[in-house]
């Protein structure tokens, strides 16, 4: 995330983000902030562009995503670079993040909506199998509010935007301020593409412009944030009565095995907590290992987390970027200082790299860690290992549930049934079995949390479905005169005959039951 200023123009009472790079402080450009009146106004356009996408057929949509996939490949470098420059990410994270995994989500997602946005025969159960039928249609929902953050701002703002258009809707979308050509430049490339003006826009903002497209005229909103601003758009939305999905804080647990391969969990455990220089919804805050390997597997972890290459001066191989956001360093910091006073061990990094001129804070392994401690706690979203010692799996599992979020965790173990069986006992939205939290990345399975890590799914089948109104349309053979007036005795008796063959007669509940 690139560090920000806001202040006023001269001249003018618009709002205006003042970007630098996280990396090196150098400057980045200003960007005036989209007022309530410019939500408005795109919100407008987005409906008035959503008659006729909607009313394009799925192929038609599928042809314009497919073509977006073009411009994005063409456009690789340029995708990268201005994240580079917003975030400080490494080269490989930025490629592998934003770039790799939209083409694949719009190579699937354009793949499974000739399928799931088909009009669908559905099967009448019982009696009225005789007298009815079922067809399901799935319309487009209108206009998406879509709300992206600066940890992937251009991942993140994509996903939900693609599902979103191939369902048939039209999307305004905010991303972070921290990183708004990342998110922005998601327009362009649509505009590219040839998407008819006002399907895709993305705006500048801050938190006002947010606010004000939560309360606009839309008919969903996506959401990526935090818990306290998920539970203000979920208010918003509620009132509204729209529906909503919210994809919020994590604090993922990590369990290894006594019979874990080690060097597979060590390396998970440090990819895992350090990829994306920790700023990950999904990336390991806690770990827990038996302790008949505590010893080995901390030496590994310790030693793989002072190998890694961090700074731009390592090119292509640079492991570990900077800081995206100058708060984020705040907590990162605070975090374990609090840990270190209430009596933890860094058994390297520890503190930020004074003799840098960008952010940076370096992969810390912890030991000896109070529990109660901030970095146990609360979301700390930076490239810190806190290892703590179990006695076994039963005490893992029900430390990495004692917590108020629920986004992912992962399990350690070379017994791939054991590694199930935990998997079922850990209260989160997906786990993860001898690989890092990777779930997000497959866009065939349904990605959210439980608890405060979010509500709704943002993948698979059901993230695709959830930007469409399932309407079902029944057609009666008999005009409603199969149950309908007029009443009487006979017909009463006979509906009572009815019940009785169907569910009582072997006949009948061979057939029907």
């Amino acid at each position: 995330m690139a560090i920000v200023t806001q202040h006023t123009a001269e001249g003018s009472t618009q709002s205006v983000l003042q970007l630098h790079n996280p990396a090196d402080h150098s400057f980045l450009y200003e960007l005036p902030v989209a007022t309530p009146a410019d939500v408005e106004e795109a919100v407008a356009k987005a409906r008035e562009a959503q008659k006729n996408w909607g009313a394009l057929t799925v192929e038609n949509r599928v042809s314009y995503l497919l073509r977006l996939r073009d411009v994005i490949m063409e456009s690789r470098d340029e995708i990268v670079q201005t994240v580079i420059g917003e975030t400080g990410k490494p080269l490989q994270d930025a490629f592998v993040f934003e770039v790799l995994a939209v083409c694949d989500f719009i190579t699937f997602y354009t793949k499974q909506a000739r399928k799931l946005l088909k009009t669908k025969r559905r099967k009448v159960p019982g009696l009225l199998k005789f007298t009815k039928k079922v067809e399901v249609v799935y319309k487009p929902l209108g206009v998406v509010g879509v709300i992206s953050p600066w940890n992937g701002p251009f991942v993140l703002t994509a996903n939900p935007v693609i599902q979103a258009l191939l369902a048939g809707n039209t999307v305004v979308a905010k991303g972070s301020e921290i990183t708004p050509r990342s998110a922005g430049i998601l327009q362009d490339l649509c505009e590219r593409a040839g998407f008819p003006e006002g399907v895709c826009q993305v705006l500048v903002g801050d938190g006002m412009t947010g606010a004000a497209l939560t309360s606009a005229d839309v008919d969903k909103i996506c959401f990526t944030g935090s818990v306290a601003t998920g539970k203000k758009v979920a208010t918003n939305c509620i009132e509204k009565l729209i529906p909503y999905t919210l994809e919020l804080g994590g604090k993922d647990a990590m369990i290894v095995c006594a019979d874990a391969d080690l060097d597979d969990a060590a390396h998970g455990a440090v990819w895992g907590s350090c990829v994306n220089t920790g700023h990950y919804c999904c990336g390991t805050e806690r770990i827990y290992v038996e302790a008949a390997i505590y010893d080995a597997f901390v030496s590994k972890c310790v030693a793989l987390a002072k190998s890694l290459n961090q700074g731009q001066k390592h090119g292509f191989k640079e492991d570990l970027g900077a800081v995206f956001w100058d708060r984020q360093m705040t907590i990162i910091e605070s975090h374990v200082a609090d840990a270190i006073e209430r009596g933890a061990v860094a058994n390297t990094g520890g503190e930020r790299l004074a003799d840098r001129d960008g952010l940076y804070f370096p992969a810390t392994v912890m030991t000896n860690v109070d529990e109660s401690c901030d970095l146990i706690q609360k979301e700390t979203f930076g490239p810190i290992l806190p290892i703590i010692k179990v006695e076994n799996i039963d005490e893992a599992i029900a430390k990495a549930n004692d917590s108020c979020y629920g986004l992912h965790g992962n399990v350690w173990t070379k017994d791939i049934q054991k590694g199930r069986n935990i998997a079922a006992r850990m209260e989160t939205g997906s786990v993860s079995v001898n690989d890092i939290s990777m779930i997000f990345g497959v866009p065939s399975a349904p990605f959210g949390g439980v608890k405060e890590s979010g509500f709704g799914h943002s993948g698979g089948d059901e993230g695709l479905r959830s930007f469409c109104h399932a309407q079902p349309i029944l057609f009666g053979r008999y005009g409603g005169h199969d149950v309908g007036y007029p009443y009487d005795e006979k017909s009463y008796k006979r509906l009572n005959k009815v019940l009785d063959f169907t569910y009582k007669n072997p006949v009948g509940k061979f057939f029907f039951g």
